[in-house]
C-alpha cells in the first residue's frame, strides 16, 4: 500500500523535479504535453478500475475520472490546434509514462477489495501531487493566457477529484 502511494507521489512529483533539476521553466508546448500525459494516465487508470472493480462506489469514481479527464484532454487538444502548437515530448512526460506503466502493472496483480483500496489510494496520492505541480510549476510557468486558463480550470476540477478520492479512501476497508 505505502509502495503504491509513494509510486504515485514520485510519478506526479517528477512533473516538478525534472524541470527544476534542469533549472528551467517548462515551455508551453512542454506544459501541454505534461498536462495531457497526466490526464491520459488517469484515464488509463480509470479504465483499469472499470474492468477490475466490482465496488459500485469505485466504479462511479472511475467513471467520473474517465469522463472528466477525457473532457479536459479534449479541451487541451482543441487549444493546441487553435494555437497551432505542437505539444513537445519531454523528460517529465516520459517519466510520468514510465512510472504509470509500473503502477498499472502493480494494480493489475490485485483483485477485489485489495485492488479497490490500492486504486483509490493511488488516486489520492496522484491528484495531490499533480495538483501541487499544477499550482506551483505548470500554471506559473505557462506563458499563454488560454493555456493558463485551461490549467486553472483543470486544477479546480482536480482538487474536487482529490477530495472525492480522499472521501472514498476513508470508506474502503
Amino acid at each position: 500500500m505505502l509502495k503504491r502511494i509513494l509510486g504515485a507521489t514520485l510519478m506526479a512529483a517528477s512533473i516538478g523535479t525534472t524541470s527544476i533539476a534542469a533549472d528551467a521553466k517548462p515551455t508551453d508546448p512542454q506544459i501541454a504535453h505534461i498536462a495531457y500525459t497526466a490526464g491520459q494516465i488517469d484515464i488509463t487508470a480509470a479504465e483499469q478500475a472499470l474492468k477490475k472493480s466490482k465496488n459500485t462506489d469505485v466504479i462511479a469514481f472511475a467513471k467520473t475520472m474517465e469522463r472528466d479527464h477525457k473532457a479536459v484532454n479534449d479541451q487541451a487538444l482543441a487549444l493546441v490546434k487553435k494555437l497551432k502548437v505542437t505539444p513537445e515530448d519531454n523528460p517529465v512526460s516520459q517519466s510520468l509514462s514510465t512510472q504509470a506503466t509500473k503502477e498499472l502493472t502493480t494494480l493489475e496483480a490485485l483483485d477485489g477489495a485489495a485492488f479497490d483500496k490500492a486504486y483509490v489510494e493511488n488516486e489520492v496520492a496522484y491528484h495531490k501531487s499533480v495538483n501541487d505541480a499544477l499550482a506551483n510549476i505548470l500554471i506559473p510557468s505557462a506563458q499563454n493566457k488560454d493555456l493558463t486558463s485551461l490549467l486553472k480550470t483543470g486544477l479546480a476540477l482536480f482538487k474536487e477529484h482529490q477530495m472525492h478520492a480522499e472521501h472514498l479512501a476513508s470508506t474502503i476497508k
